[in-house]
């Protein structure tokens, strides 16, 4: 009896067997080392705690082997087998423990495999798993096995119960019979909480994919507002500088005048001061007929008349002040300027549901090895006109043979692209876009006359015109201003031009499935034709 409470003692609480190289915690309790480490690997590394008291450590503490402990269990094991899992043994083997496989509730005793080949057969005796909990296996009130279960009363019985006790005339059922019918209750059950765990988890992936695109619609609109901020931050220090400029000028302009006066006011008193030196000296005169007869002479070089000293007389009001209202006018027509860009720019994107994207943005500019030879380019590569000096230009598969056009050096592929341009008021300019395999030579090669390229263009009667495959459309909105908007949706085929006027208005849409990178196209075909790129901004969906 000794034996089995010293076994009691060196018996890990997780595996249920005596201890392997054992631990001991700061709490006291002890482990195998195996056993507890496994424990711990399934907690979250700031919850390490005592699976005995449920002690938690701030730090996962170091294990130290129980040498006393290690020696004890290491003699234990040697002398008792190894217990099975339930940790249950023959009630029958008392010289040394062997592992039950079954319980015989009318009996109360676990039995091994030696000791089940003898046990009796009868119906009363009844098997099940090993376990030590048999009173809640026999009924409370007759003492007996616990065979049926009352369907009515939703409770497991005894025969006795079922014949003659209050359960009697009750629908009753075997134990495996009620059990399997719970059992597959249950799995209905499971596989219909599976089913909601699973939409579960699907509507927490798409709220963390929704998270994950408002981060990056989030991320857009900062930086879309950075550069719009930025964009206005550089246009008020102009007007600044503007405005300064022109507030020192007319400082400039007083200052020259107040001089002016300041000058002419020294030599009048230079003017009196000898005026009044002749006065006095002949004021010093003792001979009275010199004095009468010096002022009857000179008595108009001494005294002005009153019209000449209201004609000579300088005033501080003659100064002419600062124009305070020209200045701001310049300062308030600046900020109005200012603003009506911005409102402009903010009804164009609202209108393509964009935001500004600085981070896909890309500059367009010009290929001056596609230019033809009877177009010039601008240094900075943004515009192109037409010219009638040939520009004697290296020969180049890629460059335009016939007609007056250019392409741009970038591309699009993907994503949503909007930029301006700047025309000239005369006629026959044309823009758009286009494949970079586009012919170079012959009809085809001009844009908007073949199945490659889409355009928007300015002819002599003075509206506009869409072509692609030549098929020329006119139409009805006449020119009103200089500027257009270009937006492109790669993915959606939709490329769109507007005229940037106030109100802004909607020109064309083309519709295409693009299958090629796409580059912007020019083409000029008057002296005094000529188109600028402005404005270019990659854009995100709102």
């Amino acid at each position: 009896m000794a034996s089995v409470d010293l076994r009691d003692e060196v018996t890990c609480s997780i595996c249920t067997d005596i201890y392997t190289d054992p631990v001991t915690l700061p709490c006291g309790h002890s482990f195998c080392r195996l056993c507890i480490t496994r424990t711990w690997d399934h907690q979250e590394e700031r919850e390490s705690s005592c699976p005995e008291c449920r002690h938690r450590f701030r730090v996962k503490p170091e294990l130290k082997r129980n040498l006393r402990l290690c020696n004890i269990a290491e003699s234990l094991r040697s002398t008792h087998p190894k217990r099975d899992g339930t940790g249950i043994t023959c009630t029958y083997c008392i010289q040394s423990p062997v592992p039950a496989v079954r319980t015989c509730l009318h009996c109360e005793a676990s039995l091994c495999e030696k000791h089940l080949k003898k046990h009796s057969k009868s119906a009363e005796h009844v098997l099940t798993e090993p376990t030590t909990s048999l009173e809640n296996r026999k009924c409370s009130v007759h003492k007996k096995v616990l065979e049926y279960y009352c369907c009515e009363d939703a409770a497991c019985i005894c025969v006795s119960c079922s014949l003659a006790g209050e359960h009697r005339g009750h629908q009753v059922e075997t134990l495996n019979e009620a059990s399997e019918k719970k059992k597959e209750k249950l799995r209905i059950k499971e596989q219909r909480l599976t089913t909601q765990r699973e939409e579960a988890e699907k509507r927490v992936q798409n709220l963390e994919e929704l998270r994950r695109q408002m981060q990056v619609k989030a991320t857009g609109v900062t930086e879309g507002a950075i550069a719009l901020i930025r964009d206005i931050r550089e246009q008020l220090e102009a007007l600044e500088k503007r405005v300064l400029s022109e507030i020192s000028m007319q400082e400039e302009q007083v200052s020259l005048r107040v001089s002016d006066l300041i000058r002419q006011l020294e030599i009048k008193k230079e003017e009196l001061s000898r005026k009044m030196g002749d006065i006095e000296e002949l004021c010093d005169m003792m001979d009275p007929v010199t004095v009468l007869q010096e002022r009857e002479s000179d008595r108009d070089d001494y005294c002005d008349t009153e019209e000449d000293t209201e004609r000579h007389d300088i005033r501080v009001h003659d100064v002419e002040d600062l124009d305070v209202g020209l200045i701001f006018v310049t300062l308030h027509s600046g900020l109005a300027e200012i603003v009506t860009g911005v409102m402009k720019r903010r009804r164009v994107l609202e209108a393509s549901d964009m935001l500004l994207d600085v981070n896909t943005a890309s500059d367009i500019l010009l290929d001056i090895n596609t230019a033809g030879n009877d177009v010039s380019i601008s240094e900075d590569l943004k515009t192109v006109s037409r010219t009638k000096i040939n520009q004697r230009r290296t020969k180049k598969p890629e460059r335009f043979q016939d007609y007056p056009q250019v392409l741009s050096s970038s591309s699009f592929s993907s994503g949503r692209h909007y930029w301006e341009v700047e025309v000239s008021e005369s006629e026959w300019w044309e823009v758009g876009m286009t494949y970079l395999s586009i012919k170079r030579r012959g009809k085809q090669s001009r844009i908007g006359d073949n199945n490659k390229s889409w355009c928007l263009g300015k002819y002599d009667d003075n509206q506009y015109s869409v072509r692609h495959n030549s098929n020329k459309i006119t139409l009805r909105h006449r020119p009103s201003c200089h500027r257009l908007g270009i937006f492109l949706d790669y993915e959606a085929g939709r490329l769109s031009f507007n005229e940037l006027c106030d109100p802004i208005r909607h020109l064309h849409t083309f519709t295409a499935a693009f299958t090629e990178p796409l580059h912007a196209v020019f083409g000029v075909y008057m002296t005094i034709s000529w188109v600028r790129i402005d404005r270019i901004w990659g854009l995100c969906d709102c």
